[in-house]
């Protein structure tokens, strides 16, 4: 089971609550009473950071989800610059 800590107990015992994640036992963090972290162990980090990029979209995937339309589009009247020649 998780263990719950409070800010204040987690700061005043960060060893116990780094060793206890590095042992696979991921740490809750409260702040008045809320929810608002935990501490994961780096093995346990690394595998949510594969997980979350191998279910990423594509580039590919992320282009096709655009909408599709062959309407116009107001063009904006700009003028080119002109640079001095070198």
């Amino acid at each position: 089971m998780d263990a719950v800590w409070t800010l204040q107990d987690a700061k005043n015992r960060f060893s116990a609550v780094v060793d206890a994640a590095a042992r696979g036992e991921p740490q809750k963090v409260t702040r008045r009473g809320q929810w608002v972290s935990v501490v994961l162990s780096a093995e346990e980090y690394q595998r949510l950071q594969r997980l979350d990029a191998a279910n990423a979209p594509s580039l590919a995937e992320l282009l096709l989800q655009m909408p599709q339309d062959d309407e116009g589009f107001e063009r904006v009247p700009i003028t080119p610059r002109e640079f001095p020649a070198s």
